[in-house]
C-alpha cells in the first residue's frame, strides 16, 4: 500500500460512490476533491475522453501533490454522429443539469429508429510530472424512448441495456458495476493492481511531491 492517498479528481457524488465501491477491498486509500478545499477547475478542452481524463488527473496531481485518478466518460449516439461525446456533461449548455441534458437528447432522438448508443469511459492515473496510466471501458446499449429508474446519474435513466432489459438507472449498483463502461475500465485497472501500485511507488520515490 502506498503511503499517500489516491485522489479521485471529481466532486460528483455519484462517480465518487461508484468508484469507491469498485475499489472496495483493495489496499489503497481513496479521497476525492470533496475532501479538500476549493481548487481551480481544470480546462477540459480535449478532443477525446483520453485527452480530458489525463488533463484532469495531471492537473489535480500537480495542484494537490498526490497521485490522482480521473475518469472522463460520456455518451456517444450513432444517429447523432457520436454526439454528445466529450460534451456530454454540458450538452444542454454550461451548467446544465442531468434532466436538461436528457431532455435535449430525447428531443434530438424523436422519430429516430436507430437508437444505438454507447457509454465510453477512460480512466487516467497521473502524478505531478511525467506519464500516466490509462484504462478504457465501453458499454453498448440504446437510447430509451422514455427515461426510467432512480438509481443512476447523468444519462443513465435514458440508457437502455438490452441484455438485462433495464435502463442503467434501474440497475442495482452491483449489476451496473459488472457491465458499465466505468466498471469495465476499473476492472482492467484492478486486474493489474500490483503493477499499478509498483508504478505509483516508483513515481512517488522519483518525484518531489
Amino acid at each position: 500500500m502506498i503511503d499517500r492517498p489516491l485522489v479521485i479528481a471529481t466532486r460528483n457524488k455519484g462517480k465518487i460512490e461508484e468508484l469507491k465501491s469498485l475499489f472496495s477491498g483493495f489496499p489503497i486509500s481513496l479521497k476525492s476533491l470533496n475532501d479538500f478545499g476549493p481548487i481551480p477547475e481544470p480546462v477540459e478542452d480535449g478532443k477525446t475522453f483520453e485527452d480530458n481524463a489525463y488533463r484532469k488527473a495531471h492537473f489535480t496531481a500537480r495542484v494537490l501533490g498526490f497521485p490522482a485518478l480521473a475518469d472522463d466518460s460520456g455518451l456517444t449516439v450513432a444517429a447523432l454522429g457520436g454526439a454528445p461525446g466529450v460534451f456530454s456533461a454540458r450538452y444542454a449548455g454550461e451548467g446544465a443539469g442531468d434532466e436538461a441534458n436528457i431532455r435535449k437528447l430525447l428531443k434530438a432522438m424523436e422519430g429516430v429508429s436507430d437508437r444505438k448508443a454507447a457509454f465510453e469511459c477512460v480512466i487516467s492515473i497521473a502524478v505531478p510530472r511525467g506519464p500516466a496510466l490509462t484504462y478504457e471501458g465501453k458499454c453498448e446499449g440504446e437510447i430509451a424512448t422514455d427515461p426510467g429508474g432512480k438509481n443512476g446519474f447523468g444519462y443513465e435513466p435514458g440508457f437502455f441495456y438490452p441484455p438485462l432489459g433495464k435502463t442503467f438507472a434501474e440497475l442495482s449498483r452491483e449489476e451496473k458495476n459488472l457491465v458499465s463502461h466505468r466498471g469495465k475500465a476499473v476492472a482492467k485497472l484492478l486486474a493489474e493492481f500490483d503493477k499499478v501500485l509498483a508504478w505509483l511507488e516508483q513515481r512517488i520515490a522519483e518525484e518531489p511531491f
